[in-house]
């Protein structure tokens, strides 16, 4: 295929041919050998490497499946994900691994298996299979009996350094948490109880255990200016959700427990600071942390609800507005949720644009921004927090120069684990 007149992040107009899974020239009035895509100057980007999602299989087919979470993907611009092992069971030895792997081969998109710490974790025969990352590796009760401690937490970074694995961590600290929270009934008070400093402490003792061991790690969906600024000046690198860049507790009278997620939703001085960061390079990448529940699940008290809520299919689209009204360029759309999480996470032929790369690619109208409706995505659950709001999503993805969703049509499977031998 030759796409002809395509604006790329830069803003330069050019050609990009792609012979089977790769890009193998770019440039200016390339021969029209093949078939043709006329992109009428509209923007061409690479695809969103998503490194944080929970597509919830096996154990819980009922909120997601590797089907509607990777079409979602698709639909959304992201051509690769990274999914996350607190499954049932979880992903902590080879068994498990195998298992998840053979249901991930239905894949629309590209992905790779995060391995799971636990106190019953085999890392001989874990670190042994083809692994994305290690993590998230909770470092408070998140998500159950998943939260470890200390000595099993710097277990898990010496093993994954000697084996060339990034760590992601879930940093809180549950013993800053505020329990007189728990007397409140309304929405706010899941982000009144998991406060910020807790996460700026867990951050800061991730950060200076790793680096005592003279590891590297990531920290996972940060959610406070303090915790981005800890890692950045740590020399450890960092990510950020859609739901703490564009929602902050102000939106939890509308939201409800639609809201709730972990770490919660902060104040709206400290998700303009967390984009603020976004913008000036300080966060380096945007990851979704896709965590669907059904509608009924979500429908309990704030102390009974589930956290988490879905965002692969909004987090480019949402990013994409914002470069439309020009707010953040997209350039910087492109590294952070690009260029810059195929450099964190070794993926060498993923990320750019460039001559021999995959062809991941996102074909966007910039001018065709419309309101976001839960009705009409993809993810099993079926709503979303950004209801309403504006967002420029693709007519076109494709994934190794396959064409995997356009204007609302999916291919079948396709996808590959990007950790695969060879």
């Amino acid at each position: 295929m030759l796409i002809r007149n395509a604006t790329l992040a830069d803003g330069r107009v050019r050609d990009i041919r792609i012979d089977g899974e790769r890009i193998a020239e770019i440039g200016e009035g390339l021969d029209a050998e093949d078939d043709v895509l006329d992109a009428d100057e509209k923007r061409l980007l690479p695809g969103m490497i998503d490194a944080h999602v929970h597509f919830r299989e096996p154990g819980y087919s009922h909120k997601e499946t590797w089907t509607t979470g990777s079409r979602s993907a698709a639909a959304g611009g992201v051509t690769t994900v990274f999914d996350q092992p607190n499954t049932d069971p979880p992903t902590i030895d080879g068994a498990t691994f195998d298992q998840k792997a053979g249901l991930a081969e239905v894949s629309a998109v590209d992905y790779g298996i995060n391995g799971g710490v636990t106190d019953a974790w085999n890392p001989d025969e874990l670190l042994e299979k083809p692994l994305a990352a290690l993590g998230e590796v909770f470092l408070a009760d998140s998500t159950g009996d998943m939260g470890i401690e200390a000595d099993l937490f710097e277990e898990a970074v010496e093993r994954a350094e000697a084996a060339d694995v990034t760590v992601t961590v879930h940093a809180e600290d549950a013993d800053l948490f505020d329990e007189s929270a728990k007397e409140r009934d309304d929405a706010d008070a899941w982000s009144a109880y998991r406060t910020a400093e807790a996460e700026a402490e867990a951050v800061e003792r991730a950060c200076s255990v790793a680096a005592d061991l003279g590891a590297e790690i990531h920290i996972a969906h940060t959610s406070t200016p303090e915790g981005v600024d800890i890692a950045s000046e740590a020399g450890m690198t960092c990510e950020v959700t859609p739901h703490h860049l564009f929602l902050s507790r102000d939106d939890l009278d509308d939201l409800g427990t639609l809201g709730r997620m972990n770490p919660p939703l902060r104040s709206e001085t400290r998700r303009e600071n967390v984009f603020e960061r976004l913008v000036d390079g300080t966060v380096d990448i945007v990851a979704t942390d896709h965590a669907p529940h059904t509608r009924d699940e979500k429908d309990a008290g704030i102390w009974d609800a589930p956290s988490g809520v879905p965002g692969v299919e909004t987090a480019l689209p949402l990013l994409l507005e914002e470069a439309r009204k020009g707010t953040i360029d997209y350039e910087r759309v492109r590294d952070v949720t690009a260029a810059n999480v195929a450099d964190i996470f070794e993926l060498p032929r993923k990320g750019e644009i460039a001559e021999d790369n995959d062809a991941d690619l996102v074909l966007v109208d910039p001018d065709a921004s419309v309101p976001i409706r839960g009705e009409k995505l993809h993810s099993r659950c079926g709503w979303t927090p950004f209801e309403g709001r504006q967002a420029v999503f693709p007519e076109l993805t494709m994934v190794r120069g396959a064409v995997v969703f356009h204007e609302g049509a999916f291919a079948e499977g396709g996808g590959q684990n990007v950790r695969r031998s060879g």
